[in-house]
């Protein structure tokens, strides 16, 4: 075999290797997570630096990325026997149960680093329980055991804007409380849309979602419910004068739509409709977090 056939050979084992990796991550969920942590260091009194900004986006996106990366070890045989997480890198063998622990310990510790000596103390404490939040409580205690694993859970999912306020502030005030809870009622309509059209992946998994050990139609009414307490929650930046009539504006329209989808999968349920406002639910956070960003500036 010629030295340019070994290169290439190794460089395509190094790609793959990188691919599996980056995989662990979970990219999608942890680009979402960096960005409402960026919305709160922007709305935070006092203004980022630059320094806490590129520290704190890369502090945040380490950690959150080593706990996808412990999710994903610990639910290795879940993910195997479910379709829509078959292909991850541990069902396919392509990475060991110790090269994953190794990778998060290395990719935790960066992250822990950074937030402390770059960004403050606090910042890196409450990134350490929201790991431990999802890496731990979510994933080995919550999931296996109880139907409302989300909802309890979700308060990790829940904390990026409070740690990218932290990391301006220095602390934890009634705002970044808010924003806590918009995502904390957001979490469990957003998730069990997802686990409506994926109830048998779910129950072929042995996972308690809600509409495996409650059924579709109690599920149905929870996913309207709480997306009504939504709405409610995402009016409270305008109640508190953290925002202006931009943002009401936009919440109101943007919940009306997401209460739309609800009522929908409420009272005309199909798989369809679940996945159209399980895409929307992102579309939604994203773009509510933006409004109020935007009005907080002019």
């Amino acid at each position: 075999m010629t030295t340019d056939a070994l290169s290439a050979g190794f460089a395509q084992r190094a790609r793959a290797r990188i691919r599996a990796l980056s995989a662990l991550t979970k990219p999608r969920v942890v680009s979402l997570i960096v960005f409402t942590a960026v919305i709160g260091m922007f709305l935070a009194p006092g203004g980022v630096t630059v320094q806490v900004l590129l520290a704190g986006i890369v502090g945040i996106w380490l950690v959150a990325g080593a706990a996808a990366a412990v999710n994903c070890l610990v639910e290795q045989k879940i993910d195997a026997v479910m379709q829509r997480t078959r292909w991850r890198p541990l069902p396919q063998g392509e990475l060991t149960p110790a090269q994953t622990l190794v990778f998060a310990g290395v990719l935790g510790g960066i992250g822990l680093w950074t937030l402390y000596h770059l960004v403050n103390a606090l910042t890196m404490w409450l990134t350490v329980a929201t790991f431990v939040g999802y890496a731990i409580v979510y994933t080995v205690l919550l999931k296996p055991a109880t139907p409302q694993n989300i909802v309890i859970g979700g308060a990790s999912g829940a904390m990026p804007p409070v740690l990218g306020w932290a990391a301006v502030t220095g602390q934890v005030t009634i705002e970044a409380a808010i924003l806590f809870l918009i995502i904390f009622a957001w979490t469990p309509p957003h998730f069990w849309s997802l686990a409506l059209y994926r109830t048998e992946d779910y129950a072929r998994a042995g996972v308690p979602m809600l509409p495996v050990t409650h059924g579709k139609r109690y599920t149905r009414l929870q996913v309207l419910l709480y997306t009504l307490i939504l709405f409610a929650v995402s009016l409270m930046p305008y109640v508190v004068r953290m925002s202006g009539l931009l943002y009401l504006c936009a919440a109101v329209a943007l919940g009306a739509l997401y209460i739309g989808y609800a009522l929908r999968i409420y009272f005309a349920y199909s798989d369809q409709v679940a996945r159209k406002a399980f895409r929307y639910s992102i579309v939604y956070l994203a773009l509510l977090f933006t409004a109020l960003l935007v009005d907080h500036h002019l």
